[in-house]
């Protein structure tokens, strides 16, 4: 038994070189010090080994006792993992955008690496046997993991996807907003990447986003040698990737079956909407997931303080969505007076958490009460006439099946092809509605 245990281990920990090999490719950008290198190749490569070990008797186990979805669901993993590989060679055609160099390790910390890999099997052996003898298995976050294993494979699958976009999205390169869906591209990658937060447009719309996302990208900056754009690339993906896992957790909570829960969040993660709003450094990222987390409070049947916290965050990310969350609780809890505390307590708390916004970031932005400000919003309005019905019906029809060309400049055209990829590509190739 001992032998095959061991078997099993080192397969896990060669099928884990390629994934420790591109993470230490992108860490070395940070970590520059051999012993840098070395400790971390240890401690990622150990994690990932043990990791794939775990996997890998899992689907064993999965396979003897339901083939068929065991199939499917390996078939769609297959199948975005060879999306993720053919989105990588085609983005590695244009390096301005692209540079796989920037993944590979250099050179003369590659003798670290490999050191760092070896090392890291006999710790897999040890933490393997020090897990087993303190009962890890019988904790907590083991059994979230183990119930939920189908849910956090996609969410990492996506990861991958969305943080791979996003060094392509928001490079400084596009210095400008508008690039799909009227995003304000430019503007939140300054706004989060950099110490320039201030909103250049000058709008009370977005009261205290400051303190809701801004902390995030600071806590990974630190694993990041304080760098706050590499950072907010993370965070984006990371926000996309836990919408996918939401999605996944809802249906199969609902619908009690994995399989059809990790088909209907691969049509939500792949949809093209998803793809631009978990990569682009934008507001609407944040609010879709925060969504998600409300609506799946309110089925969950969460305490008040939860839809209090998710409320206060949707309406702290953009003013108008503190709409959404009121809609939802009525049309969930059907509950008028607990709707009404629900409105009282978040009221309640808009105008200090305004207040602390602006102290923690001084001139971030106007205050609430400076209606004056929403007069840049006006541009954004239009007469309620049949003719635009006409138009809106027509383009919601037509239009919003696949998404828009991006904005951009004549030396900008190497991104029109790699657009025009993903959007003839079959999984992406439909707007998520």
């Amino acid at each position: 038994m001992k032998f095959v245990l061991n078997k099993c281990l080192l397969s896990a920990w060669l099928i884990g070189i390629p994934i420790s090999y591109i993470s230490i490719g992108f860490l070395d950008y940070f970590y520059k010090s051999l012993y840098e290198v070395l400790l971390l190749t240890m401690i990622l490569h150990t994690f990932i080994g043990l990791s794939f070990y775990y996997l890998t008797s899992k689907i064993k186990d999965h396979f003897k006792i339901k083939p068929t979805e065991s199939w499917i669901a390996t078939s769609l993993f297959l199948a975005l993992i060879v999306f993720l590989l053919c989105l990588t060679k085609t983005a590695s055609r244009f390096p301005l955008l692209f540079d796989t160099a920037f993944y590979q390790i250099q050179a003369h910390l590659l003798i670290w690496f490999i050191l760092g890999i070896l090392i890291a099997f006999p710790c897999s052996i040890w933490l393997l046997s020090f897990t087993h003898s303190k009962s890890f298995h019988q904790t907590r976050f083991f059994s979230f993991i183990d119930k939920n294993i189908n849910g956090v494979l996609l969410s990492l699958t996506f990861f991958s996807i969305y943080f791979l976009l996003a060094n392509i999205f928001n490079q400084p390169l596009f210095n400008f907003d508008d690039i799909f869906f009227d995003t304000d591209a430019k503007l939140y990658r300054s706004r989060f990447g950099t110490e320039n937060y201030e909103d250049v447009y000058w709008r009370t719309v977005h009261p205290f986003i400051l303190i809701i996302v801004r902390p995030w990208g600071n806590l990974i900056s630190i694993f990041l040698k304080s760098n706050l754009l590499y950072a907010s690339f993370v965070l984006i993906a990371l926000t996309g990737a836990l919408a996918v896992f939401l999605v996944w957790y809802f249906v199969k909570e609902k619908a009690s079956n994995s399989l059809y829960a990790l088909l209907i969040a691969s049509l939500f993660g792949a949809s093209t909407s998803q793809l631009i709003f978990g990569s682009i450094i934008e507001s609407y990222g944040f609010l879709g997931t925060t969504a998600i987390i409300f609506i799946i409070l309110l089925l969950k049947n969460a305490p008040m303080w939860t839809y209090v916290v998710t409320g206060l965050a949707a309406f702290g990310i953009t003013i108008s969505n503190i709409a959404q969350t009121g809609i939802a609780h009525f049309m969930v809890k059907r509950d008028v007076w607990q709707l009404v505390k629900y409105g009282l307590i978040v009221g309640a708390l808009i105008i200090p958490l305004n207040l602390l916004n602006n102290f923690i970031y001084p001139e971030a932005h106007p205050y609430l009460w400076d209606v004056s400000t929403l007069q840049y919003e006006e541009k954004n309005v239009f007469p309620i006439e049949i003719q635009r019905a006409n138009y809106l019906v027509r383009v919601m029809a037509f239009n919003s099946f696949v998404a828009p060309y991006p904005i951009l400049f004549k030396e900008d055209i190497p991104f029109i092809k790699i657009w025009m990829f993903l959007a003839t590509t079959k999984e992406i190739g439909r707007a998520h509605v």
